[in-house]
């Protein structure tokens, strides 16, 4: 003998073949997710994050004050009232001439070196999901530097920013290296596939081969042209004009928006492979993009002002720990570039009773971050 449950008063039964309705309100005492807003322009699709958006804001402004400080400061001091003037075209005088002609081309190419360090930085920690896995790592920097060295020292062009060899030659000459470098490492690094510690580990063997290639360029050279060659090297602003900023102000302003429309794409990515492929992503095709963008931004930063190291490195993982996100975010990766590059330029030329180049500062910046990364990382992999 079975007992007929009865229902209690006030909670009828549905009718026998219907399904009683379902309530969709969230229950007692839970607030309902909310839908993550987002920002369309165009192709470009970006998530609205309160804290991204905030700290993207800071960076920016903080980048601005850093180029009215760095125009102003030099061996005769401008005050800022004077270069804001100049910057809107309202000044006149010798101080103008000094602002716009002289100190404004070397505090823009770095910000736009920042820019598109920082980026490439991003773009490629992202797909490879490893935080080695930046231009500096994976060889492009090295290529860059080999095509740019050569175009130096076996074109026979002396190394001056405004001449024609750099207004041309250089640039060229660092994309097809970087470009070059970037092919090998993919090429010997697929098998039925990338992985990401596969371009890694096949990246710092690329780059000490190109590195070598440096080195030979540089005995082979005559001494003034080693010796320009040896000092861009390390990553330097003092002997940029307005014929480096345009090249870089191109790349950066058609590149870096083609970076931010594969942000969807990089976010999907970071689910894993197979995930990636079940929603329709072409994962290699997708890969392909984000090196050439890589590639393209690292060439221009490196023509413009040699390979000013740990900016990639570094930046993309502040950028992550400041906002909270599972990936770097791009636009507040753009402006922490700047950020640090003009920072570190502004004390190389501050700090010391001579100048040093931007690239030994970021050097040492950027060096025990490495450290610190990879002692943790060890320490993780103990437990």
């Amino acid at each position: 003998m079975s007992a007929t449950r009865t229902p209690a008063a006030g909670h009828p039964t549905a009718p026998t073949g219907t399904t009683a309705p379902t309530s969709t309100t969230a229950p007692t005492g839970t607030a309902p997710t909310p839908q993550r807003r987002g920002v369309r322009i165009g192709p470009v699709g970006l998530a609205w994050r309160p804290r991204v958006f905030g700290m993207s804001v800071g960076a920016v402004v903080v980048a601005l004050l850093l180029v009215v400080l760095g125009v102003a400061i030099g061996s005769t001091w401008i005050t800022p009232d004077v270069v804001v003037r100049s910057l809107l075209g309202l000044g006149s005088g010798p101080d103008a001439f000094i602002v716009t002609t002289l100190r404004l081309p070397r505090v823009l190419t770095g910000a736009l070196v920042g820019v598109t360090l920082a980026v490439a930085g991003a773009l490629t920690q992202t797909f490879t999901r490893n935080p080695l896995g930046t231009p500096d790592i994976i060889g492009v920097t090295s290529g860059a530097s080999v095509g740019a060295v050569a175009a130096v020292v076996l074109g026979g062009g002396s190394y001056a920013v405004g001449s024609a060899v750099l207004g041309g030659g250089i640039p060229v000459a660092a994309t097809v290296g970087a470009l070059v470098a970037a092919v090998a490492v993919y090429g010997l690094g697929w098998r039925g596939g990338v992985q990401s510690y596969r371009l890694v580990l096949v990246g710092i063997g690329v780059s000490a081969t190109l590195d070598a290639v440096t080195s030979y360029l540089l005995v082979r050279a005559q001494i003034t042209q080693a010796t320009a060659a040896s000092q861009w090297l390390v990553g330097s602003l003092a002997s940029t004009s307005w014929s480096s900023v345009w090249p870089l102000l191109i790349v950066t302003v058609v590149a870096v928006p083609i970076a931010l429309a594969t942000s969807a794409a990089l976010g999907i990515g970071q689910l894993g492979d197979e995930v990636a492929v079940g929603v329709g992503l072409g994962i290699q095709r997708h890969r392909l993009l984000v090196i050439a963008l890589a590639v393209v931004l690292t060439a221009a930063a490196v023509a413009a002002a040699g390979p000013v190291g740990f900016v990639a490195f570094v930046v993309p993982q502040i950028a992550l720990r400041l906002a909270g996100t599972n990936r770097p975010p791009l636009l507040l990766s753009a402006a922490l570039g700047a950020v640090l590059v003009l920072g570190a330029d502004l004390l190389a030329r501050s700090a010391f009773p001579w100048q040093v180049p931007v690239g030994i500062v970021t050097t040492v910046i950027g060096a025990p971050y490495l450290i610190w990364l990879l002692v943790r990382h060890r320490k993780e992999m103990s437990r």
